[in-house]
């Protein structure tokens, strides 16, 4: 059976207007296909296919490509839960179930996710009562959604997690929540970079700020949302130490700043003179995660890497080397910050 083209869909501010990118390889078929979408535009700087992003047109892209390509939709947002076409009485439903994430503590993330699927779910059965749902229909949602969507089996595991928690929340459908089977993990080895070549992609990365950033998560091991949540407070220079505050799990934990590091460190603090994060914007406030995982994207292609990188992929090769290096699998462990040793025991394998 011959291989479907793959549609990557992703969310950008366009033109001062949210829209929604179409990307894939050159393919006469599918511009013929996309060209026929009502306003629907090619951007040269974007390199993409764009049209505004709205739940219709999403539906109206992935109903002409079906069958046709396999549509990557992992990279959208789960921000959009309460704005589909919901009843009053569903949208209080889905507020109260926010509520009691929220009161449970959850990150805000998780909360985000879980409500999005959710919303999927209620939005999917808006014309069958709540009440009368059986593990049947969540089935069904599953086949009809997840599988025609093309989505992950990591999202098919969040969105059963979800729903056992919103059977919790709302006890009155016919789910039987045990009988609700997370689909097993897929167990891939983590792509991994070798110790010239990170030193190749640093040396390609002329932007001071950047090569500052790519320095960091390497030799840290940082997650890019732990980086991006870094303070200067956050710095122990003195004990050549730095804290990971609200780390996966909201779990706190040291790591040890490299002594290579910090030349380069006292570079580029004196040069941008950061007020609160480690590194900011153009305005203040955070960086951009998108924006580190683009320009590692030019770094890579500066140092004609032609294997998928992305900002993880550090992580995974931080730990790799310590394990090469003889360096104990349970202090990985807690240098990673991994809840179970079966994570940090996959490094293994891989070396």
């Amino acid at each position: 059976m011959k291989e479907l083209p793959l549609i990557l869909l992703e969310q950008k501010n366009h033109r001062k207007v949210h829209q929604l990118l179409v990307k894939f390889k050159y393919n006469e078929n599918l511009i013929n296909l996309i060209r026929k979408i009502p306003n629907v535009n090619w951007s040269s700087s974007l390199k993409s296919w764009y049209i505004k992003d709205t739940l219709d047109n999403l539906n109206l892209i992935l109903n002409t490509f079906k069958n046709k390509a396999t549509i990557d939709q992992s990279k959208l947002s789960r921000k959009n839960a309460f704005k589909r076409n919901l009843t009053d009485e569903q949208r209080k439903l889905l507020n109260n179930f926010y509520l009691y994430l929220k009161g449970k503590r959850y990150s805000r993330s998780t909360i985000q996710t879980y409500t999005f699927f959710i919303a999927d779910f209620v939005n999917f059965y808006t014309k069958v009562s709540l009440e009368n749902l059986t593990n049947r229909d969540v089935e069904i949602l599953i086949e009809k959604v997840f599988i025609e969507r093309n989505y992950s089996i990591s999202s098919q595991r969040q969105f059963i997690s979800a729903l056992k928690i919103f059977i919790n929340f709302y006890p009155y459908t016919k789910i039987n929540n045990l009988k609700l089977e997370r689909p097993k993990k897929s167990r891939k080895l983590p792509n991994v970079l070798s110790q010239e070549e990170v030193l190749n992609i640093i040396r390609c990365t002329q932007n001071l700020k950047h090569r500052a950033i790519i320095s960091l998560i390497y030799s840290c091991g940082l997650r890019v949302s732990e980086l991006v949540n870094l303070k200067l407070v956050d710095f122990h220079i003195e004990r050549k130490q730095l804290i990971i505050k609200n780390g996966k799990g909201r779990k706190d934990r040291y790591v040890s700043l490299a002594e290579s590091f910090l030349p380069l460190l006292s570079n580029y603090y004196n040069t941008f003179k950061p007020s609160i994060y480690f590194v900011e914007g153009q305005k203040g406030g955070k960086y951009s995660t998108e924006s580190i995982r683009q320009f590692l994207r030019r770094s890579c292609k500066k140092a004609h890497i032609n294997k998928t990188v992305t900002p993880h992929t550090l992580r995974h090769s931080y730990a790799t080397h310590l394990l090469e290096n003889g360096v104990d699998i349970r202090y990985i462990q807690s240098l990673l910050g991994h809840a179970k040793p079966e994570t940090t025991m996959i490094y293994t394998h891989v070396k």
